[in-house]
């Protein structure tokens, strides 16, 4: 029997959609030109976009993480899961004067928490595991527990 590798998950298909209201709702309610816009996910944990591609010896997990500093990413991975979490930063001028005087006009940056927990659907070494990050990709190789294919016993009935 053949299982999908990742549960689909319905709250991917409105994440589009509650974007475009959450910029809707900023720009019609909340005005920028007094400061720093209110920024609506500021306190939320952001899920980072995933891509994982398996063979018959690895599991190949890319997640899109631009910005982000190499030591502010953690990756674990356990028994048959996997959990990448990754931590953003607004920058801040040093200089107060300057700070006084500026104004946002539009900021579409995201700061916050990142956090993806990925299942797989066979045995994994999380010892033999790699990560790399390079140009905002972190790639993850996670490869398969060797399993021996078992024939179905037939019981004889007594």
């Amino acid at each position: 029997m053949k299982h999908d590798l990742i549960v689909r998950e319905p709250e991917l298909y409105f994440d589009s959609i509650h974007q475009e209201l959450d910029n809707f709702l900023r720009d019609t309610f909340f005005t920028h030109t007094f400061g720093h816009p209110l920024n609506i996910i500021k306190n939320t944990t952001l899920r980072p976009v995933v891509e994982v591609i398996q063979n018959k010896d690895n599991y190949k997990v890319k997640v899109q993480l631009p910005g982000i500093k190499k030591d502010n990413i953690e990756v674990e991975v356990d028994n048959d899961f996997m959990t990448i979490c990754a931590q953003t930063h607004e920058e801040k001028e040093e200089k107060q004067e300057e700070e006084r005087n500026l104004r946002y006009h539009t900021s579409e940056f995201r700061y916050g928490k990142y956090q993806r927990t990925i299942s797989f659907d066979q045995p994994i070494k999380a010892e033999d595991a790699t990560a790399e990050y390079k140009d905002g990709i972190l790639t993850i190789i996670v490869p398969k527990q060797n399993i021996e294919t078992k024939q179905p016993k037939k019981l004889t009935i007594n």
